[in-house]
């Protein structure tokens, strides 16, 4: 398996490897490999040239044979062939069939076709996705993977915050992913349906600029189910409903403010419920010989919300220190909470 890099660790690969040798980017559907290499081009003064391996055939890299003085000779296509400089992005490498991979062959290591050669100063970079993202693939010959340096892409929540505050992130989902970064990315999934990524929660800002603030709670919730993960998507809309009813989880913490406990309010304490976990699960350290005083005063507030809210709802407080996606809350935690609750809460009866 590649090493895995986020989004600014691939941009310095970039500029120290492939200005070297050739550079292949794995990575899942929508995590940034096609904008970031648009990007490394732009900063280093390059062109971008970008060829889609899935439609590609033979000729369209060696080109077409032409008759000059007696004797063939293959003329490139124009799209390669330059006279300056450029950055050659091969996106879906991977999903060419092999006749266009053995094509690729003299192209990547020696950056030729036939007698044309690459101007001194380009650039070769390919990406792909990887086999179990369900996407379409090809394996690779070892020839070509050996022709390659190879690293993986990975999102990175914290890059992709300062990626976003800088490019007018719509601030629902910027605040969102601060809240809830663990939602930036999803695993494809096996059915056709939409899933997470940077790349689509991108296009739900753009979405939501083009609507307006005022965009209706109907319309959201079909501009977010077009986008993300289902259950993501119920929590964004839960989060949006929470920013227009002010409730916010600093207050309840603090103590400024209570559970809303509303019937119709249940989605919006579902998502502060979820919101409280992954705080908990951020504050608290693995080992009780860890707290610090703070933390200890956050462990007995947790308590004493966790009690108030297993009186609205007793499931979405079950929830909140139960295992949810492999993030567990610390053991020495969920044992208090289970052996200190039914006290405290027999003691305000």
């Amino acid at each position: 398996m590649p090493v895995q890099v986020d989004q600014k660790q691939l941009m310095d690969v970039l500029l120290n490897v492939a200005t070297v040798r050739p550079v292949f980017i794995w990575g899942a559907p929508g995590i940034g490999k096609s904008a970031i290499v648009r990007q490394f081009a732009a900063d280093v003064g390059l062109e971008c040239v970008s060829l889609l391996g899935s439609q590609l055939a033979p000729e369209d890299i060696i080109g077409v044979p032409q008759i000059v003085e007696g004797c063939s000779i293959f003329c490139p296509p124009r799209s390669i062939a330059r006279e300056e400089p450029y950055c050659l992005f091969l996106d879906e490498l991977n999903a060419c069939s092999h006749e266009v991979q053995k094509a690729f062959y003299s192209l990547i290591l020696e950056r030729r076709i036939g007698e044309y050669r690459l101007p001194d100063g380009s650039i070769v970079i390919g990406a792909g996705n990887r086999a179990q993202d369900n996407a379409i693939t090809r394996p690779m010959s070892s020839a070509l993977v050996n022709r390659m340096f190879h690293v993986e892409l990975t999102a990175n929540s914290r890059v992709w915050l300062e990626w976003a505050a800088q490019n007018g992130i719509h601030r629902f989902v910027y605040d969102y992913i601060c809240s809830r970064p663990d939602h930036l990315w999803a695993q494809p999934p096996k059915t056709e349906e939409p899933f997470s990524t940077p790349r689509s929660w991108e296009m739900l800002s753009d979405i939501l600029h083009s609507y307006g603030e005022d965009i209706p709670e109907s319309t959201l919730s079909l501009c977010a189910y077009g986008c993300l993960t289902a259950a993501h998507a119920t929590q964004f809309i839960a989060y949006v409903r929470q920013v227009r009813s002010k409730y916010s989880l600093k207050k309840i913490l603090d103590g400024t403010q209570k559970w809303p406990g509303k019937p119709e309010e249940r989605d919006v304490l579902y998502f502060l419920a979820q919101s409280f976990r992954s705080q908990l699960i951020k504050e608290l350290p693995e080992s009780r010989s860890k707290l610090s005083g703070e933390s200890m005063a956050l462990v007995f507030r947790a308590k004493e919300l966790l009690i108030e809210l297993a009186e609205i709802s007793l499931e979405i407080a079950q929830m909140t220190i139960t295992p949810e996606d492999g993030t567990d809350l610390p053991n020495w935690f969920v044992v208090e909470a289970a052996k200190d609750i039914p006290r405290l809460l027999r003691k305000r009866e």
